[in-house]
């Protein structure tokens, strides 16, 4: 059985850095698109960032763009997400998801793409 889960997920102030980690486990696959999605409260799910871990393409929201890195960690079937430059908007449960495929870059912030997700971990940005 396939388990996501992530952790890192912590209070911050405005401006301040966060790095969350996801693994990946229960699987015989050994590449995976992995996506890193947030959900505020009253706000839609939205992608944030993705990546391929066979060949280490990234996908990033707009909004994130400068401020978020996504990279495969030295584990297997593991990536993290880093943060800086957080602002108060940022603020929201984040998920990581995994599907066991490569997912067309145009499609990786969509969550219907993806077949296993975490439980969330929630970053809270203060100002």
């Amino acid at each position: 059985q396939v388990q996501v889960v992530e952790s890192g997920g912590t209070s911050v102030q405005a401006g301040g850095s966060l790095r969350l980690s996801c693994v990946v486990s229960g699987s015989t696959y050994n590449k995976f698109t992995m996506g890193w999605f947030r959900q505020a409260p009253g706000k839609e799910r939205e992608g944030v960032a993705a990546i391929y871990t066979g060949d280490s393409g990234t996908d990033y929201l707009d909004s994130v763009k400068g401020r978020f890195t996504i990279s495969q960690a030295d584990a297997a079937n593991s990536v993290y997400l880093e943060m800086s430059g957080l602002e108060p908007e940022d603020t929201a449960m984040y998920y990581c998801a995994a599907a066991a495929r490569r997912v067309g870059r145009v499609y990786r912030l969509a969550s219907f793409q993806y077949d296993f997700w975490g439980q969330g971990t929630l970053v809270n940005v203060s100002s």
